[in-house]
């Protein structure tokens, strides 16, 4: 049986997820956009447009990862965008590529944990998660201190994965989920905790009214979840009053 972080190995779930990012994040954007057919960037571009109207000067990208999210976000035209990570693997990855775009003087990206930001209060405009939010060990922590950077009149946005709450939509989602994703991840990323991993926290993941239940409880207001592609993502927005 594949190791997963939700296992006990004697370590802890951050760093059981920091290492196996590290280890697939050269391999990570190929395998993304191929086993999503591509429909994480439409998503993400529907996030990006929730953002819009609140014009934010500066956003934070948290759990950025190849930094997909703070991109799509460069397009609102935000001052500046700060990323942060916990797999110094992936924010390799991001850098490269935001280089490569020229976006260094917008985008920068730096290794920090999500439940202990290196910011002081009410710094952020805006904050935005892209497939993050579940790898968080402690979600309560995690909110609160998304709330406690956000200025007062803030917004969070959320994308991340849910469960189809129509029958025959999720037992196909699942059949994917659990055995041809698992299947071709492992293969072609050459990890085996990677793609068992994701279909284990998207079970996991108190997602629809349970999470923006955890967002109130976190001190946002306005809480909304809206659904995407039949459910299989939701984009949840929030803001700090």
């Amino acid at each position: 049986m594949a190791v997963t972080p939700y296992q006990n190995t004697g370590t802890g779930k951050k760093d059981q997820v920091e290492e196996m990012f590290d280890n697939i994040s050269p391999r990570y954007d190929l395998l993304n956009h191929l086993l999503s057919a591509n429909i994480d960037k439409l998503w993400r571009r529907k996030a990006v447009n929730r953002l819009r109207k609140f014009h934010p000067a500066h956003i934070l990208d948290i759990a950025t990862g190849t930094a997909d999210f703070a991109i799509a976000a460069s397009r609102i035209s935000p001052e500046k965008i700060t990323g942060v990570d916990l797999s110094e693997g992936m924010l390799k990855m991001g850098r490269e590529k935001v280089k490569r775009k020229g976006l260094s003087s917008i985008i920068s990206l730096q290794k920090a944990d999500s439940e202990k930001l290196p910011f002081e209060d009410n710094k952020f405009d805006a904050a935005i998660v892209g497939f993050g939010v579940r790898n968080f060990e402690h979600p309560d922590t995690g909110l609160s201190e998304i709330y406690r950077v956000l200025r007062k009149g803030g917004v969070l946005i959320i994308l991340e994965f849910s469960k189809p709450r129509n029958k025959l939509i999720r037992s196909i989602y699942f059949f994917y989920f659990t055995r041809v994703l698992p299947f071709w991840g492992k293969l072609l990323s050459r990890d085996d905790r990677a793609y068992t991993y994701l279909p284990e926290s998207v079970m996991e993941f108190p997602d629809g009214e349970n999470f923006t239940g955890l967002l109130e409880k976190a001190g946002f207001s306005a809480c909304k979840a809206s659904p995407q592609t039949m459910g299989i993502a939701t984009i949840y927005e929030a803001q700090k009053h």
